[in-house]
C-alpha cells in the first residue's frame, strides 16, 4: 500500500496542474505516492496533458463539472492509503514537504489533518488558517472591524491576521488547498458534505473533525507554494455568489438552534447583505474596466 494519497481535482487549469504534478514527482523522493486527479470537464485539455504527460497518475475524467466538494469525495474513495492529501492544481510541492507532513500526523495521533505553510508567486506567507464563524465573526466582518484592525486578536480573529504563521499549532479551520487528512478520521466524520459544492465544505469538514474530537493543525516545517484562485477567477461573479449561499448554508447546518434566535436572525441578514454589497461593487469594477 503506498504511503500517501494525493488528490487533486482540477478544472480548466492545466498548466498549472501540469507544474503540480511535476512537483510531486519530483519531490515525493522516498514516499510511495498514488496520486488521484479527478478532471470537472475541462475545456482546456487537461484530461489529455495528464495522459499524454503523467501516465503514472490515475485520471479520472468527469464528462461534467461535478464541483470540488464530490471531485474530491470521487478521488478520496479511489484512494487506499491511511494518508490522503488534498491539493489544489495552483500548488507546487517543496522538497520534504510531503515527508514532513506525513511524519507529523506518524507524532501526532490525535491529529486529524495537518496543512503546510502556503507562499504566494512572490514568497510572501498567505493567511490560509481562520476561525470558525460564529456570530460575532460575522458582524465584525460585515462592518469591517476585522479590516481597521487586523491586528486584533478580537476583531482579526476570523482570519487570524493578528498571527505571523511562523509556530506549529493547533488551528480551527486551514484552508484545503493543501490539507493532509487521515483516513482513519474521514471513516469516522465523513468526506465532504456535497450541499456545498464549492465553498465552505472544508470549513465544515474541519468542523466535524474537531467535534468528533480530532485534532486540525498547522505548521511552518512545510511549506508550498500556492498560485491561488486559479479556476474560481475565471467565473468571479458565480463564485460570489456561490460563496455567500454556502456561508449561508454552513450557518444554517452549524448554528441554527445552537445560539439565539436575534443572533442567528442577524447575522443571516448581515450574510445576505454582504452578498449584494460584493456584486455592486464587483459590477461598478467591471464597469470601470470597460471604460478604460
Amino acid at each position: 500500500m503506498p504511503d500517501l494519497g494525493i488528490c487533486v481535482v482540477n478544472w480548466n487549469t492545466r498548466d498549472l496542474l501540469d507544474r503540480c504534478l511535476q512537483s510531486i514527482r519530483e519531490h515525493a523522493e522516498d514516499l510511495a505516492v498514488e496520486v488521484v486527479v479527478v478532471d470537472n470537464a475541462s475545456s482546456d485539455g487537461s484530461a489529455d496533458m495528464v495522459r499524454e504527460r503523467h501516465p503514472w497518475v490515475r485520471l479520472l475524467a468527469n464528462e461534467e463539472n461535478c464541483y470540488y466538494a464530490a471531485g474530491n469525495n470521487q478521488g478520496l474513495r479511489a484512494l487506499e492509503t491511511p494518508l490522503k492529501l488534498l491539493l489544489n492544481p495552483d500548488i507546487e510541492v517543496h522538497a520534504g514537504s510531503l515527508q514532513t507532513l506525513v511524519q507529523f500526523l506518524h507524532e501526532h495521533p490525535q491529529a486529524g489533518a495537518a496543512a503546510p505553510r502556503l507562499r504566494g508567486p512572490a514568497g510572501e506567507v498567505q493567511f490560509t488558517c481562520r476561525s470558525f464563524p460564529g456570530p460575532d465573526v460575522v458582524v465584525y466582518e460585515a462592518l469591517g472591524l476585522s479590516r481597521l484592525f487586523p491586528r486584533s486578536r478580537w476583531f482579526g480573529k476570523y482570519r487570524m491576521s493578528w498571527w505571523n504563521y511562523d509556530e506549529t499549532r493547533a488551528v480551527d479551520q486551514p484552508m484545503a488547498s493543501a490539507l493532509l487528512v487521515r483516513d482513519k478520521a474521514l471513516g469516522q466524520v465523513g468526506l465532504f458534505d456535497e450541499q456545498f459544492p464549492m465553498f465552505f465544505n472544508d470549513v465544515d469538514l474541519c468542523r466535524r473533525l474537531w467535534d468528533a474530537g480530532w485534532e486540525v493543525w498547522f505548521t511552518p516545517v512545510a511549506e508550498m507554494t500556492h498560485l491561488g484562485g486559479a479556476a474560481t477567477r475565471q467565473v468571479r461573479r458565480e463564485m460570489i455568489i456561490a460563496s455567500h449561499r454556502s456561508f449561508l448554508a454552513y450557518y444554517r447546518k452549524h448554528y441554527r438552534g445552537k445560539v439565539s434566535p436575534i443572533a442567528y436572525a442577524a447575522a443571516v441578514l448581515l450574510l445576505t447583505l454582504g452578498l449584494y454589497v460584493r456584486l455592486a461593487t464587483t459590477a461598478v469594477g467591471a464597469m470601470g474596466l470597460r471604460g478604460r
